[in-house]
């Protein structure tokens, strides 16, 4: 089945144990980094077991991506949802009842409508995936309350094997999602949560728009990428500067009409090098594998949340970068979010410590893979070469004297500033609010000259994630804390951390890879000359006419990494291009003639 409908070698990692648990008839939970083929583990199973696999998705791009996909293997795929007729909706389930599909996708809360369940029913059930299972948990970083009902799912169905599946679940939020699917005795199948194609870099905002630019410019000219703001109005800024700059920007929020959030998801999948500013409204479930970078304009609310959305880059294997502007007003910005929401103190608990642990990220002196890895449980001994503390370790000094005379400044300006007014008086500004409140008289006004603004605020920063000061989340004040005291005294030192300037990259721009990345396939890796890079072009013109014709995304028809080594195969007939990675039998028998066609029309 992997070999003739999908057109793979073999399995990846811990694939071919869930698809056989499944196939057997057993209950689930499965997670996968994002990339790591999820898909395959309730696809493979829904077509191999009598009946009908359900797979309950959040997203219509989503559903319509799998299902466009799956129809290309020649996989009798549907789904249900709001963009067909009455008619259409009919005519998918008559074929359900029928037997006549492998999978049919379907978003939560219109699975559990009653009229949805007695139809079903009536159907022979081989499945039900829940993807994106992660919504379920209140502990999670994407919770829905659509999938709260998905927990009946056993009271309805309880003789069909369930899995639960998700990219991204620490233990807590692992345990959540058993108990609320009623799976608490499911087999859990964890693989390695690393994606070392991806090269995670955090650098201090300073001039965030000027950064992105250069990053953008300097590394990723003409590749696709995603770029994450917290705001609506941030996004919509942030997109039409870039447009004004010369890239292909679209915003992306839940604020935008429907039709234009689904016309520039479109543009995305089905264009090259366009670039989305969004909110987190945009990136789940997207299926677009050349996805060169992800970019975060501000602090991402937890470690779950960043390693999902970044996740989002490099699908295909290839080297992929993860790159955000950090500074202290976006701890103070989630702070206040997480203070002024209705939740219950136990959440508002569990959501200041996922807080807490992106900023230590943030912060991390030591290997951004390893910090990462660890937070969900994995260990990893450094020095992963694929992270700026890596490549760029950052310089470690002893802040203790910059620390001491920073919380006497706090403590003798009555805790009532925030960062950059302390910063001011450390430094001697004579301003005009200093000289109003006789800040100017006090004894620490000017001790801190030799140092500059921004090494006092990076050390304010570091003091708070390090729990010495606390930020107030209703004016962004600076208040000294318990372990204030010990450091006060000199009974203790502290380590600050000064980032090293970055080297210059350039990662998808030349092609080239990092150190540490998952080596990609040789024949993408080798495509260097002319003529390879005239032909592999040539190939992608061709599959974009196919998509364009088919009205689907060009990555459905074939992924790049296929192209790519054809492009080194050359094979001369359908058999040798049978023996490519990506060519199933339904894909040869469509596309074949084309592929050759045009290798033929490459010979000199």
């Amino acid at each position: 089945m992997l070999r003739e409908v999908f057109g793979y070698r073999s399995f990846r990692g811990r694939q071919a144990d869930v698809i056989e648990h499944i196939i057997q008839g057993g209950d689930c939970l499965v997670v996968m980094p994002t990339g790591g083929g999820k898909s395959l583990c309730f696809q493979i199973p829904a077509i191999v077991r009598r009946g009908v696999g359900l797979v309950v998705s959040p997203l219509i791009a989503l559903m319509q991506d799998q299902v466009s996909a799956l129809r290309q293997l020649g996989v009798r795929a549907e789904f249900i949802n709001s963009t067909l007729t009455l008619s259409g909706i009919r005519e998918v389930e008559s074929a359900a009842c029928r037997g006549e599909l492998d999978l049919l996708y379907i978003a939560p809360e219109r699975l559990m409508q009653p009229r949805t369940l007695e139809l079903l029913s009536r159907v022979n059930l081989a499945l039900i995936a829940v993807d994106e299972a992660h919504c379920i948990s209140r502990w999670g970083h994407d919770f829905r309350p659509e999938y709260l009902q998905l927990g009946r799912l056993g009271e309805h169905f309880g003789t069909v094997p369930r899995l639960a599946l998700t990219a991204t679940a620490d233990s807590t939020t692992r345990e959540d999602i058993l108990t609320r699917l009623d799976l608490t005795g499911a087999k859990q199948f964890i693989s390695g949560f690393d994606r070392p194609n991806i090269h995670y870099r955090v650098v201090e905002k300073l001039n965030p728009r000027k950064q992105l630019l250069d990053f953008l410019k300097g590394e990723h000219s003409g590749d696709s990428g995603i770029v994450y703001c917290l705001s609506r109005r941030k996004v919509d800024e942030t997109a039409a500067w870039l447009g004004t700059q010369g890239l292909s920007a679209v915003p992306y929020h839940a604020g935008m009409d429907a039709a234009a959030r689904r016309a520039h998801q479109d543009r995305f999948r089905q264009e090259d090098s366009v670039i989305v500013v969004a909110t987190i409204a945009f990136g789940m479930g997207i299926d677009k594998p050349d996805v060169r970078f992800v970019a975060h304009l501000d602090l991402p609310r937890s470690v779950e949340a960043y390693y999902q959305e970044t996740g989002r880059a490099g699908r295909d294997g290839l080297p992929a970068n993860a790159w955000m502007t950090y500074g202290y007003a976006d701890a103070v910005v989630h702070q206040q979010f997480i203070e002024r929401s209705e939740a219950p103190p136990e959440q508002k608990r569990i959501e200041r410590a996922k807080l807490q642990a992106m900023l230590t990220y943030c912060e991390s002196a030591v290997c951004r893979r390893k910090v990462l890895l660890e937070y969900f449980g994995e260990s990893h001994g450094g020095r992963c070469n694929g992270c700026d503390t890596c490549s760029s370790p950052p310089e470690r000094i002893d802040g203790t004297e910059m620390a001491r005379k920073a919380l006497s400044c706090i403590y003798r300006t009555d805790q009532t500033f925030g960062a950059g007014y302390l910063a001011d008086v450390l430094l001697g500004v004579e301003n005009e609010r200093i000289l109003h409140n006789r800040h100017h008289l006090l004894s620490t006004f000017g001790i801190g000259k030799d140092r500059s603004r921004r090494e006092w605020i990076m050390l304010l920063r570091q003091l708070v994630v390090s729990g010495h000061l606390r930020a107030d989340p209703e004016f962004g004040v600076l208040k000294l804390t318990a372990e204030s005291i010990p450091l006060l005294r000199g009974e203790r030192r502290f380590e600050m951390r000064i980032a090293a300037k970055p080297p210059n990259r350039r990662i998808a721009g030349d092609r080239s890879r990092h150190e540490s990345a998952e080596k990609p396939p040789a024949a993408i890796e080798a495509l260097q000359s002319a003529s390879q890079r005239r032909l592999f072009d040539r190939l992608k013109e061709a599959r974009l006419k196919i998509a364009r014709a088919q009205n689907v995304p060009p990555y459905v028809i074939f992924h790049d990494r296929t192209l790519a080594e054809i492009v080194m195969a050359q094979p001369r007939s359908l058999d040798e291009l049978a023996g490519i990675h990506g060519v199933g039998k339904q894909k040869l028998k469509r596309y074949g003639e084309q592929v050759l066609d045009v290798l033929l029309d490459e010979e000199p």
